[in-house]
C-alpha cells in the first residue's frame, strides 16, 4: 500500500511567506497552516536565509512527499518580481535539497481549481477552502490560505479530474452533485444555452 501524500504548499513572499501542510488520501485534511513574517528583518539576504531555514524545518518536521509553490504574479514592478523570484528560488532549492518533487502553479490555476473561477478573490478562495476542508478558524493572513490553496490545487492535480475529487471531500460533494458536466448543466438550465 502506498504512503498517503503529504503536500507542502508555499505562497512565496519577501515580507510574509505563507505555508500549509496538507495530508492527501481519499479526503484531504489540513495538518498545519501559518505564515513566516519577515518584515522585521531589513536585510534581504537575511530574509532569504530565514525562508530557507523555515522550509527545511517544515520538511524535517512533516516529511512531505510533494512540494507545491505559487508562481510569481507577472503584474508587479520589476524590483518586486526580482525579490519574489529570489524568495521562490530559495524555497525551491530547500525542497530540492531533500529531493522533493517540485510543482509550480500560476495563481489563476490555483483559483480555478479551488473555486471554478480563475479570477476569484482571496476571500472567495478562503470560503471554499473552509468548506472543502472543514476548517473552523480563519487565519490572520491570506498568505496562509493562499499556500493552502496551492497545496489543495496540487492534490487535485494528483487525484485526477476536479469534480470527482471534490465529491470525496464532504461538503464539496454538494458542488460535484450539482454539476456533472455540460450535459447536466444544460439539462438543468435550458434557458442558459445560447445558439449562435
Amino acid at each position: 500500500m502506498s504512503k498517503q501524500p503529504i503536500i507542502l504548499g508555499i505562497d512565496p513572499g519577501t515580507l510574509i511567506l505563507g505555508y500549509a501542510i496538507l495530508k492527501g488520501g481519499a479526503k484531504p485534511s489540513l495538518i498545519e497552516m501559518d505564515v513566516l513574517k519577515l518584515s522585521k528583518e531589513k536585510d534581504i539576504y537575511a530574509r532569504l536565509q530565514l525562508i530557507h531555514a523555515k522550509i527545511i524545518e517544515l520538511i524535517k518536521q512533516h516529511q512531505p512527499t510533494d512540494f507545491a509553490i505559487e508562481a510569481p504574479f507577472f503584474g508587479k514592478n520589476v524590483q518586486s518580481m526580482l525579490k519574489l523570484g529570489r524568495a521562490q528560488g530559495v524555497a525551491i532549492a530547500a525542497a530540492m535539497h531533500f529531493q522533493l518533487p517540485v510543482t509550480e502553479y500560476a495563481p489563476k490555476k490555483v483559483k480555478q481549481s479551488i473555486t471554478g473561477n480563475g479570477n476569484a478573490d482571496k476571500d472567495m478562495v478562503w470560503k471554499m477552502l473552509e468548506q472543502i476542508l472543514a476548517i473552523k478558524k480563519q487565519p490572520k493572513y491570506f498568505d496562509a490560505t493562499d499556500a493552502l490553496g496551492v497545496a489543495l490545487c496540487h492534490w487535485y492535480q494528483m487525484s485526477g479530474p476536479i469534480l470527482p475529487t471534490m465529491a470525496k471531500t464532504g461538503k464539496g460533494a454538494k458542488l460535484a452533485k450539482k454539476s456533472n458536466g455540460w450535459e447536466a448543466f444544460l439539462a438543468n438550465n435550458p434557458g442558459r444555452a445560447r445558439v449562435k
